[in-house]
């Protein structure tokens, strides 16, 4: 069968980049212009009148006391507006992090989206026995391997925690264990300051010198504070990483009715305040740095005191969706593929279905907390590769829908006429595949009755596809030296924390 002109363009195209969103299309939003202005104004101000408390004795004291802002004994810092709005105004609006081997990567800004697993985690549905326990490393690996495979996941995070090696050297090595189990670019987040030290001088390793990671960053490193309140640790991890030219991603959950207002304006007001502060203290330090907030606001189940009121949470996420944008800012959002179902069932289908179609109208930066089950407790595997297949499907809708003389059939439309069907006609196997949603699970893997497909659910569905997955071949391995170098590093950290007590 002869190509039609448009399958032969096509196949001369160049790649699509798969992150990008539709430009017919706007995102949504909720607040009107001067909403957006009056939650910026109102979060600046509070910084100002109520103060953002630092841990006392780290370097904010100094910088941003040099800075303007005044600086209290007990560890309020209250900002300047003009301060504020300069930070915002200087900060990047956008970055790129690049795979291991420095070839490639995924631009982090307004108009793209990209799919992480979540992070974390503390315990795993094991994919053999169904139960769920602690998890360990070779979860992790497991998980990162799995993720390096799928199609629709961009780069990977820390997606559970070696909870046996709760130490210095287990979290250094959870980035350890990333580098070895995918060529993906990475995300990276740690309790202690040591990790991100060695870390960067891990990638430094890898990329061939501290100038050629702050040109290429390997990773995003993830800043998780309290609601408007930064420990000492916290504000080392964010100069240490903005120093170094690593991209630093800043975000607290804020836990409407607990530690933010449970109002919807009051919560987002309280996170935007949050992030300002973080970015403030970036730019001070390191002007034009990428330091951006991230922080999302959750919100109490007044019955029980558990996170709950999903409309409420996901009209939150429109509202600052809506203002980082207006700022020129990308977001950072966990709440996609987080559920609160504690295994994978229909209610974290659900759940999961509803968090992430809504990105399709507020067009966050990253989805970061794919597999995330039991409010980020558990990682479930079935929710990681679900999390990938509505990936998938959010990508097809994104695509603009083209109006011209190939796209709208009109040779076809006239050739068939009233009276015939269009299965045999050429521009139908010419776009047959284009226009259809490349579902792993779903469309022609459904057991309808008009099939013969045998009738299992689509966790079963799933299964399936995962216990293939599990078995598939690693990527290619580290070279000897630099897993070395890098076990060298791990070794000296952890003296060094023990020798200084």
């Amino acid at each position: 069968m002869r190509r039609s002109p448009l399958r032969k363009q096509q196949a001369n195209a160049a790649p699509i980049d798969i992150g990008a969103h539709g430009t017919n299309t706007r995102p949504y939003e909720p607040l009107t212009p001067a909403q957006v202005a009056r939650l910026i104004t109102e979060a600046i101000a509070l910084m100002g009148d109520v103060g953002i408390r630092f841990e006392p004795g780290s370097e904010a004291d100094q910088l941003l006391a040099a800075a303007g802002c005044s600086v209290c004994p007990d560890g309020v810092i209250r900002f300047p507006a003009a301060l504020v709005r300069a930070a915002l105004a200087s900060c990047a609006k956008g970055t790129k992090i690049w795979n291991r081997a420095g070839d490639t990567g995924i631009t982090i800004d307004t108009e793209h989206t990209w799919f992480m697993p979540g992070m974390t985690c503390i315990r795993i549905i094991d994919p053999v026995s169904g139960k769920t326990r602690d998890s360990t490393r070779d979860d992790l690996a497991l998980i990162t391997r799995i993720a390096d495979g799928l199609p629709n996941i961009d780069a990977v995070c820390v997606a559970c925690k070696d909870t046996p090696n709760s130490t210095l050297a287990g979290e250094i090595g959870e980035f350890v264990c990333l580098t070895e189990n995918t060529t993906k670019p990475l995300e990276y987040l740690c309790e202690f300051t040591a990790s991100l030290e060695a870390v960067i001088e891990m990638a430094a390793l890898l990329r061939g010198g501290r100038a050629e990671l702050a040109a290429r960053p390997y990773f995003l490193h993830l800043v998780t504070p309290l609601p408007v309140a930064y420990a000492k640790g916290h504000v080392e991890q964010i100069l240490i990483a903005a120093r170094a030219g690593v991209p630093v991603g800043v975000g607290t959950v804020s836990f409407g009715g607990a530690t933010s207002p449970i109002t919807t304006a009051g919560c987002v007001l309280h996170s935007l305040a949050t992030d300002f502060a973080a970015m403030v203290l970036a730019q001070v330090a390191v002007p034009g740095a990428f330091c951006i907030g991230g922080s999302i606001s959750y919100f109490m189940e007044a019955a029980t005191g558990a996170i709950g009121s999903t409309p409420q949470v996901l009209l939150a996420e429109q509202m600052v969706c809506q203002i980082r944008r207006s700022l020129g800012l990308p977001h950072l959002t966990g709440i996609g593929g987080r559920v609160r179902a504690r295994r994978f069932s229909q209610d974290a289908v659900w759940e999961m279905s509803a968090m992430m179609m809504q990105h399709f109208y507020t067009r966050p930066a990253t989805c970061d907390y794919l597999g995330l089950s039991d409010n980020g407790v558990t990682y479930s595997l079935h929710g990681l590769l679900m999390g990938n297949e509505m990936a998938g499907m959010l990508r097809s809708m994104w695509r603009d829908g083209a109006v011209d003389d190939e796209s709208m059939a009109l040779d076809a439309l006239r050739a068939v006429g009233p009276h015939g069907n269009f299965l045999g006609e050429l521009h139908t196997a010419s776009h047959c595949r284009e226009v259809s949603w490349p579902s792993a699970y779903l469309g022609r893997f459904e057991p309808l009755s008009t099939t013969d497909l045998p009738d299992r659910d689509l966790s079963q569905r799933i299964s399936l596809d995962l216990a293939k997955r599990i078995n598939a071949p690693p990527p290619a391995a580290l070279p000897e030296d630099l897993r070395a170098a890098f076990a060298e590093i791990v070794t000296r950290t952890t003296e060094k924390a023990v020798d200084a007590g």
